[in-house]
């Protein structure tokens, strides 16, 4: 009897227990939450928006117009996803054949793209991407060598309602022998999916192919596989591309308009929610946001309330006004995530602020994109204005810089989009020698910067300021001699007297050009420091190799029959060592514009002006010997070795085409002597006419590759301390310099 009402007052206690819990756990829940809901209301703190990890998971749908019938589950999108493509969780490691690369070494990075068929249609935006990969290092026409494959079939626009569409993928791939499930395959894609959810549905399966897409969602991307590359159009340019519109460093950094953004509002379907808010923050002071219903063949059919008041209050803006004179460009979402707008707020130096949840943002795995943009939420637009406000003006400028650099190394043309995308790949395959972050987000960029050459950051010469790197003490000569040695008398005899007194000068190397077999050691003079007598090979192009023998920073290029004195070399190497990426030295030229003929000109008239300093008297920086060697293509080195000319033009056009600035020219005595012309050596090139229209048609030739003109003028010299000053010789420090 004590036990039955022992259970039955246990029993009684859980029951109440449950009920406490059940009732007065319940409201406190209740209460807590609306505690929470009213702060939230009261106290609202803009994100960090280069952290999406501390992004709020709440919207305000009182602000957006929403489309229900076009919405998807992310669990739809999963589904969606995993069922288009089955090698969804495909990395490096496993759906990649690293032994096809490597089977030659560094060399072993080789592309080969698939011969189009008679009757396939190719886009322009395609046309130039194909052709970007063919005139490219990495271009191999045998498929046995390829380390990367890229299909022949147009796979950017893959919206069926589309003109470019092309029908049959599937079934044309899986035929050719090559395919082997998309491994070692690169695909790109600008448009996928179709009216009205746009999916990431490209209509085939890519099986183990790695993807090149714009508008690439998060939740799809495979890191360290796949590469999001920008939305970019059909008129993009093939190569070089419009320089940045921020010039020099404005101040102040702020435009007349804080804010802008003009472009569509579409009425329905994907993309509709953010554009249709966007009038709430437009003010039309400072903060103008236009939208137009107008586009679409039906669009009246779908037009609000707004429509009319907003087409009319779009049409008092000019776009490329309001791109010139804006602080932040806004930079929403459209159908997809990605949008035209991204890559001209760049090129505008306007900094771009994204609207885009979820939008893997191009070429993310090497740029530091929060050093450029700003990135928002959608569903926080209402907060825009203030946080932009809130941007200091130092952080503005440096915002605005940024946009520049990443615009001229990576997005002014699709070349550089294409070339991008390739290192990007080659630096994963090959990532015990890759670029760092460093090296990517900071001048000159990735492009430039050849890991084959060094990893280390200080061994590159235009790091050397940012690390506080002084270059080198000593140099190395390079002559170049074309003439046989018949006479102690000669000028290359008195120049190599006049270089080894130098208490900088490491070593000669002599680059034996000549037809005949170079003379024995005994034939030239006793000198102080080594002397190595290296073949030429008879080319042009073999002075600006990277010879392993050149073990200095600085290279001292030296035509056979320079005339020069010891001060004025050593002179121009102290100046070289303050301008270590530049080529500093002494005979200068120039280009100019043609405006009849609409060509490019070259000169040799002595002026104040200059954009060429010849390498015939040059100091510069041994990486230029490995980039001149490895980044050119060998279609000019091929151009420069037929002519036996123009190499000089061609490593200034390099250098300035790295560094945005001119060569330094350094002072020299402008009366030299007429040497005679040793017996049985041939006349002087420079004395032909043909060397002179040679060296025009090669301007234009290093023009067209490049994509613009990178030669730089200026009318900056260096002269030593006094040197034209009318006092006692004995106070200067480079007397022999004013003698004749």
């Amino acid at each position: 009897m004590q036990a039955r009402k022992k259970y039955v007052l246990l029993g009684l206690c859980a029951c109440c227990w449950l009920l406490l819990f059940y009732w007065g756990g319940g409201v406190q829940l209740r209460v807590l939450r609306l505690l929470t809901r009213h702060r939230a209301e009261v106290v609202r703190f803009w994100p960090n928006w280069t952290d999406r990890a501390f992004l709020p998971r709440y919207a305000h749908l009182e602000e957006l117009q929403t489309d229900p019938g076009t919405a998807e589950s992310p669990r739809q999108r999963r589904q969606a996803w995993s069922a288009i493509y089955k090698d969804s969780r495909c990395r490096m490691e496993t759906c990649f054949d690293f032994s096809r690369c490597r089977r030659r070494g560094r060399e072993g990075f080789r592309v080969y793209i698939y011969p189009s068929e008679k009757n396939d249609r190719v886009s322009e935006s395609y046309r130039k991407i194909l052709t970007s990969i063919a005139e490219s290092r990495y271009y191999t026409t045998d498929p046995r060598e390829a380390c990367l494959f890229v299909l022949g079939i147009d796979t950017l626009d893959r919206d069926q309602l589309s003109g470019q569409f092309v029908q049959n993928v599937d079934d044309r791939i899986r035929g050719y022998p090559l395919w082997n499930d998309g491994r070692n395959h690169l695909i790109f894609n600008l448009y996928s999916g179709t009216w009205p959810n746009y999916t990431e549905d490209l209509g085939f399966n890519i099986g183990q192919a790695m993807l090149a897409k714009a508008s690439l969602n998060t939740e799809h991307f495979r890191p360290g596989f796949d590469i999001s590359i920008p939305l970019f159009s059909k008129d993009h340019p093939q190569k070089g591309g419009e320089r940045g519109w921020l010039v020099r460093n404005t101040i102040p950094p702020r435009r007349k308009y804080l804010l802008m953004f003009k472009g569509k509002r579409y009425l329905t379907g994907i993309g509709s929610d953010t554009r249709n808010a966007l009038h709430h923050i437009h003010n039309g002071k400072d903060i103008v946001s236009l939208t137009t219903c107008k586009h679409g063949k039906d669009w009246e059919k779908h037009k609000d309330a707004r429509c009319d008041h907003d087409n009319l209050e779009y049409e008092r803006f000019d776009y490329q006004e309001l791109l010139h004179n804006s602080t932040f460009c806004l930079v929403p979402r459209g159908r997809r995530l990605g949008s035209f707008r991204f890559l001209e707020s760049l090129q505008a130096a306007c900094v771009p602020v994204l609207l885009s949840n979820g939008w893997e943002l191009p070429f993310s795995d090497v740029i530091q994109w929060n050093q450029a943009v700003l990135e928002g939420d959608e569903r926080l637009l209402l907060q825009v204005p203030s946080t932009v406000r809130a941007v200091g003006n130092e952080r503005i400028l440096a915002l605005r810089q940024r946009t520049q650099m990443l615009w001229e190394a990576y997005f002014s043309s699709v070349d550089k989009i294409v070339l991008t995308t390739l290192e990007i790949i080659k630096d994963r395959v090959f990532s015990h020698v890759s670029r760092n972050k460093y090296m990517w987000n900071s001048l000159p960029g990735g492009l430039f910067v050849l890991p084959e050459y060094s990893t280390h950051l200080a061994h590159f010469p235009f790091y050397y300021l940012g690390l506080g790197v002084n270059p080198g003490q000593e140099f190395t000569a390079v002559i170049n001699a074309v003439s046989p040695l018949v006479s102690q008398s000669q000028p290359i005899m008195k120049l190599l007297q006049v270089v080894s007194k130098s208490k900088y000068c490491s070593q000669i190397i002599i680059l034996w050009n000549s037809e005949k077999p170079p003379p024995s050691r005994s034939k030239w003079p006793p000198m102080p420091v080594p002397l190595t007598v290296t073949d030429g090979r008879r080319k042009t192009t073999s002075r600006f190799l990277p010879h392993v023998a050149i073990e200095t920073e600085a290279v001292l290029s030296l035509d056979e029959d320079t005339v020069l004195l010891t001060s004025e070399v050593n002179f121009a190497f102290l100046v070289w060592r303050s301008f270590p990426e530049r080529i500093v030295g002494y005979p200068p030229r120039s280009h100019f514009w043609d405006p009849v003929k609409r060509v490019w000109g070259y000169t040799s008239k002595w002026t104040n002006d200059y954009s060429i300093v010849l390498t015939g008297a040059a100091f510069y920086h041994r990486y230029y010997h490995f980039l001149f060697s490895h980044y050119l293509p060998q279609s000019l080195r091929t151009l420069v070795d037929r002519t036996a000319n123009c190499e000089d033009i061609l490593m200034n056009f390099l250098v300035s085409a790295v560094t945005h600035l001119p060569p330094i020219k350094v002072a020299q005595r402008k009366q030299y002597k007429e040497l005679p012309i040793p017996q049985g050596t041939k006349s002087v090139p420079w004395a032909n006419p043909e060397h002179f229209n040679q060296r025009q048609e090669c301007v234009n030739s290093f023009a067209s590759w490049f994509g613009f003109m990178p030669l730089v003028h200026s009318q900056f010299r260096l002269d030593p301390v006094l040197f034209k000053d009318q006092v006692s010789v004995l106070r200067k420090k480079y007397k022999d310099l004013e003698k004749a």
